[in-house]
């Protein structure tokens, strides 16, 4: 059966690096693609002042209509940008008040999709990604990293159709 695949896009520049590269990705794809910047998505607070937001709404689509879901964010100061560390915070309430839908992320895949202006990217990068589905009991079935500063889109063409086949075949 075919995967249904969301990529869940965070930067600070919507036409970015990092959007070249996801849009190379989604070539030839059916799948799906949120910005995170059309998305009004207040910080986590334990008062879960923010239910009115579009966190809650995007994360029950998520989970009703996809099961893979690819995170791509730039590499900022040597961790994802804040925009998705917001969005991962945000996951604390699928855990307290959403715990129906924190349920549902068990069944889903998660992958990483990074681009930077290292030739090589730092180690530990993965780790939270890693580690957040590990904890909500997701597979995570693979990272890319594109260094778009030295290299053309062109350059690094064949390595991103070999990671779309990978979680294509996941």
């Amino acid at each position: 059966m075919k995967k249904r695949t969301i990529i869940i896009f965070g930067s600070s520049d919507s036409n970015g690096k990092t959007r070249q590269l996801v849009d190379e990705l989604l070539q030839g794809t059916d799948w799906d693609f949120v910005d995170l910047n059309t998305k009004t998505i207040g910080y986590f607070d334990y008062e879960f002042k923010n239910q009115g937001d579009d966190f809650i709404p995007l994360m029950r689509n998520i989970v009703d209509n996809y099961d893979v879901i690819i995170f791509a964010t730039p590499v900022y100061w040597y961790t994802m940008s804040g925009i998705m560390k917001v969005f991962f915070d945000r996951i604390s309430d699928l855990l307290k008040i959403q715990k129906p839908i924190g349920r549902q992320l068990r069944e889903m895949e998660m992958a990483v999709v990074c681009s930077g202006a290292d030739t090589n990217l730092v180690d530990g990068f993965y780790m939270p990604f890693r580690e957040s589905a590990k904890y909500l009991g997701m597979t995570y079935i693979g990272d890319y990293y594109g260094n778009l500063e030295d290299n053309s889109i062109i350059d690094i063409k064949e390595s991103i159709d070999n990671f779309r086949q990978q979680i294509s075949e996941s």
